[in-house]
Parts: structure tokens; C-alpha cells; sequence
């Protein structure tokens, strides 16, 4: 069985397109498991009301991206857990040609990313994250032409949480003390750190170009400001996290440091967002 795990937050304009897209899959028996930040305009009441076979977890307060799909995780009972975001629609294939793929994957592969166009169909939005030289984290294809590639299963360094398959024992095996997805995140950058976590383990994310689906984008409207300063903050936590101070010398002095003299001036939380990376860090160093 794969468990589906959506979270919604303010969700009423995109949670029945998704939803209904699911539910029309005619390939095994798949969980539904909508995790609900405290929307304030009654999508968790819809969902409950007009999707009986949905399970529902309702929060009292907005936990932010990565506890709301750590709840919907726990809760899961399938062997793979494809994570989901609320302004996501499958193809109606979508699973027939997952499953197909997912039997057949050696237990190496511990995540298996579908192609991820725009809401239209017309462009990429991700085929899967990779990392650069300079530490730079980007959705592959983003922005492409659908028509010019990604056709192919190829490696990729991590999934893109917006729609990507994980399996369940691996994320049990990778777990801390902040979850699957780190907590601490809030939203922004968790998968990239999850990517990371599973391949320092020898987990492998493959590209699987068959199961397609289309994502809406920023169904949180959230502020620009606001999503640079945890951008920020969160890249930050990444590399701390992950990585060695020496690997991140040339990445900061030719990428972080003039990206960071640029948003100081022009976001006030771009200090925040230090503050918290260097208390971060510090907490890692004392092992919490």
C-alpha cells in the first residue's frame, strides 16, 4: 500500500482538485491522510465533510510544513509514503505507472521522484533537486519546456517534497529527534536536509519520468520577504547540519557572503536568520 500525505493550510481553493485527482486512480489500494495547520477557511471541515475515506489530523495551530508531514508519516501504514502538497494534481495514471516502478526498486533506492510540471502542463517544475559546486540547491528542469527532456530515469541527488515518494523503512532508519523532516525548518529546505540525510545513509533518489503530476505553486501565500529570510535561515541550517566547514569555505566567500551583504539590505530578518543559523549550529555542537 502507498500512504498519501497532504498538507493543507488554507487549502479550500486547491484540496478538491487534489483530492478527486487521487481518488480517481484505479491502480491498488492507496491511504489518503490530509494533515490540516488550523486553516481559517474551513478546509479541514470540508475535507471531513465531503471526504469520508480521507483520514483527517487536524493542529490547533499552524506547526509549519515539515511537523504536519512528520504527524501525517507516523500515522501511514503503507510501505511507501508519496508526500503531497495541497495544490498538487495526479495524472490519471499517476499510480499505475508508480507502482510499477516502486516493486521493482532494489531497497537502495530510498526515494523516487515523479515529474513535476506547472499547473498547466506546459513547463517543468521539478524533476528533482540537485546540488552545485557553490552548495546551490535547485529543482532540475525547473522552467523548461516539457517538451524538452526529462524523459528519461536518471539519478538525482534528492526529491522534491512537493510531490515525492519515500520508503517507509528508510525514513524510520533516518528519523531524529526533530522528525523525519527536521522541525526546527519550520517549512523551506526540510527535503533538501531529508535528501541529504538519506543519501549520507547510502540511500538513492531516482527520477522517475512516467508518473506525472502538476503543481499550482506557493499555495501559502507566503511573503516574499518571509520566504527569503527562511530560505535563508534554512540553507544555513542545511549546510551546518550536513556538511564540514571546510567543504562551505569557497561557497561562502563566493555565494553566501555577497548573496547575505545584498539581503541584509533589503530584508530586516536577514540578521534574524543569522541569530537563529549561529544558535543552530551551536545547538548541533552541543549535540542537541
Amino acid at each position: 500500500m502507498i500512504s498519501v500525505v497532504i498538507l493543507t493550510f488554507n487549502s479550500m481553493h486547491f484540496i478538491s482538485l487534489c483530492l478527486d485527482s487521487l481518488l480517481r486512480q484505479d491502480s491498488g489500494e492507496i491511504e489518503i491522510i490530509v494533515v490540516d495547520n488550523s486553516s481559517c477557511d474551513g478546509t479541514g471541515d470540508f475535507v471531513r465533510d465531503n471526504y469520508p475515506q480521507v483520514k483527517l489530523i487536524k493542529n490547533s495551530s499552524n506547526e509549519g510544513a515539515a511537523k504536519a508531514r512528520n504527524q501525517g508519516i507516523e500515522a501511514a501504514k503503507g510501505e511507501w509514503i508519496l508526500t503531497l502538497d495541497c495544490d498538487v494534481a495526479v495524472n490519471g495514471d499517476f499510480f499505475r505507472k508508480a507502482r510499477s516502478f516502486l516493486s521493482g526498486a532494489g531497497s537502495c533506492v530510498g526515494s523516487v521522484q515523479p515529474k513535476i510540471l506547472d499547473a498547466q502542463g506546459a513547463h517543468i517544475y521539478s524533476t528533482g533537486i540537485a546540488i552545485s559546486f557553490l552548495k546551490r540547491f535547485r529543482d532540475v528542469g525547473m522552467g523548461r519546456n516539457v517538451r524538452s527532456g526529462y524523459n528519461r530515469i536518471a539519478s538525482r541527488f534528492g526529491s522534491c517534497s512537493a510531490a515525492a515518494f519515500y520508503r517507509k523503512d528508510m525514513l524510520e532508519k533516518v528519523k531524529e529527534d526533530s522528525g523525519y523532516f527536521d522541525e526546527r525548518f519550520f517549512f523551506l529546505f526540510e527535503d533538501v536536509d531529508l535528501s541529504w540525510r538519506c543519501r549520507k545513509k547510502g540511500y538513492k533518489t531516482v527520477f522517475f519520468p512516467d508518473a506525472v503530476c502538476r503543481h499550482h505553486g506557493d499555495s501559502s501565500h507566503t511573503g516574499k520577504k518571509t520566504r527569503q529570510y527562511l530560505c535563508l535561515r534554512n540553507r544555513y541550517y542545511t549546510l551546518l547540519k550536513n556538511d564540514s566547514m571546510a567543504n562551505c569555505v569557497i561557497p561562502f566567500l563566493f555565494y553566501d557572503l555577497p548573496r547575505l551583504l545584498w539581503i541584509m539590505l533589503t530584508n530586516r530578518f536577514s540578521l534574524r536568520a543569522v541569530g537563529e543559523a549561529i544558535r543552530y549550529g551551536d545547538g548541533l555542537a552541543r549535540g542537541r
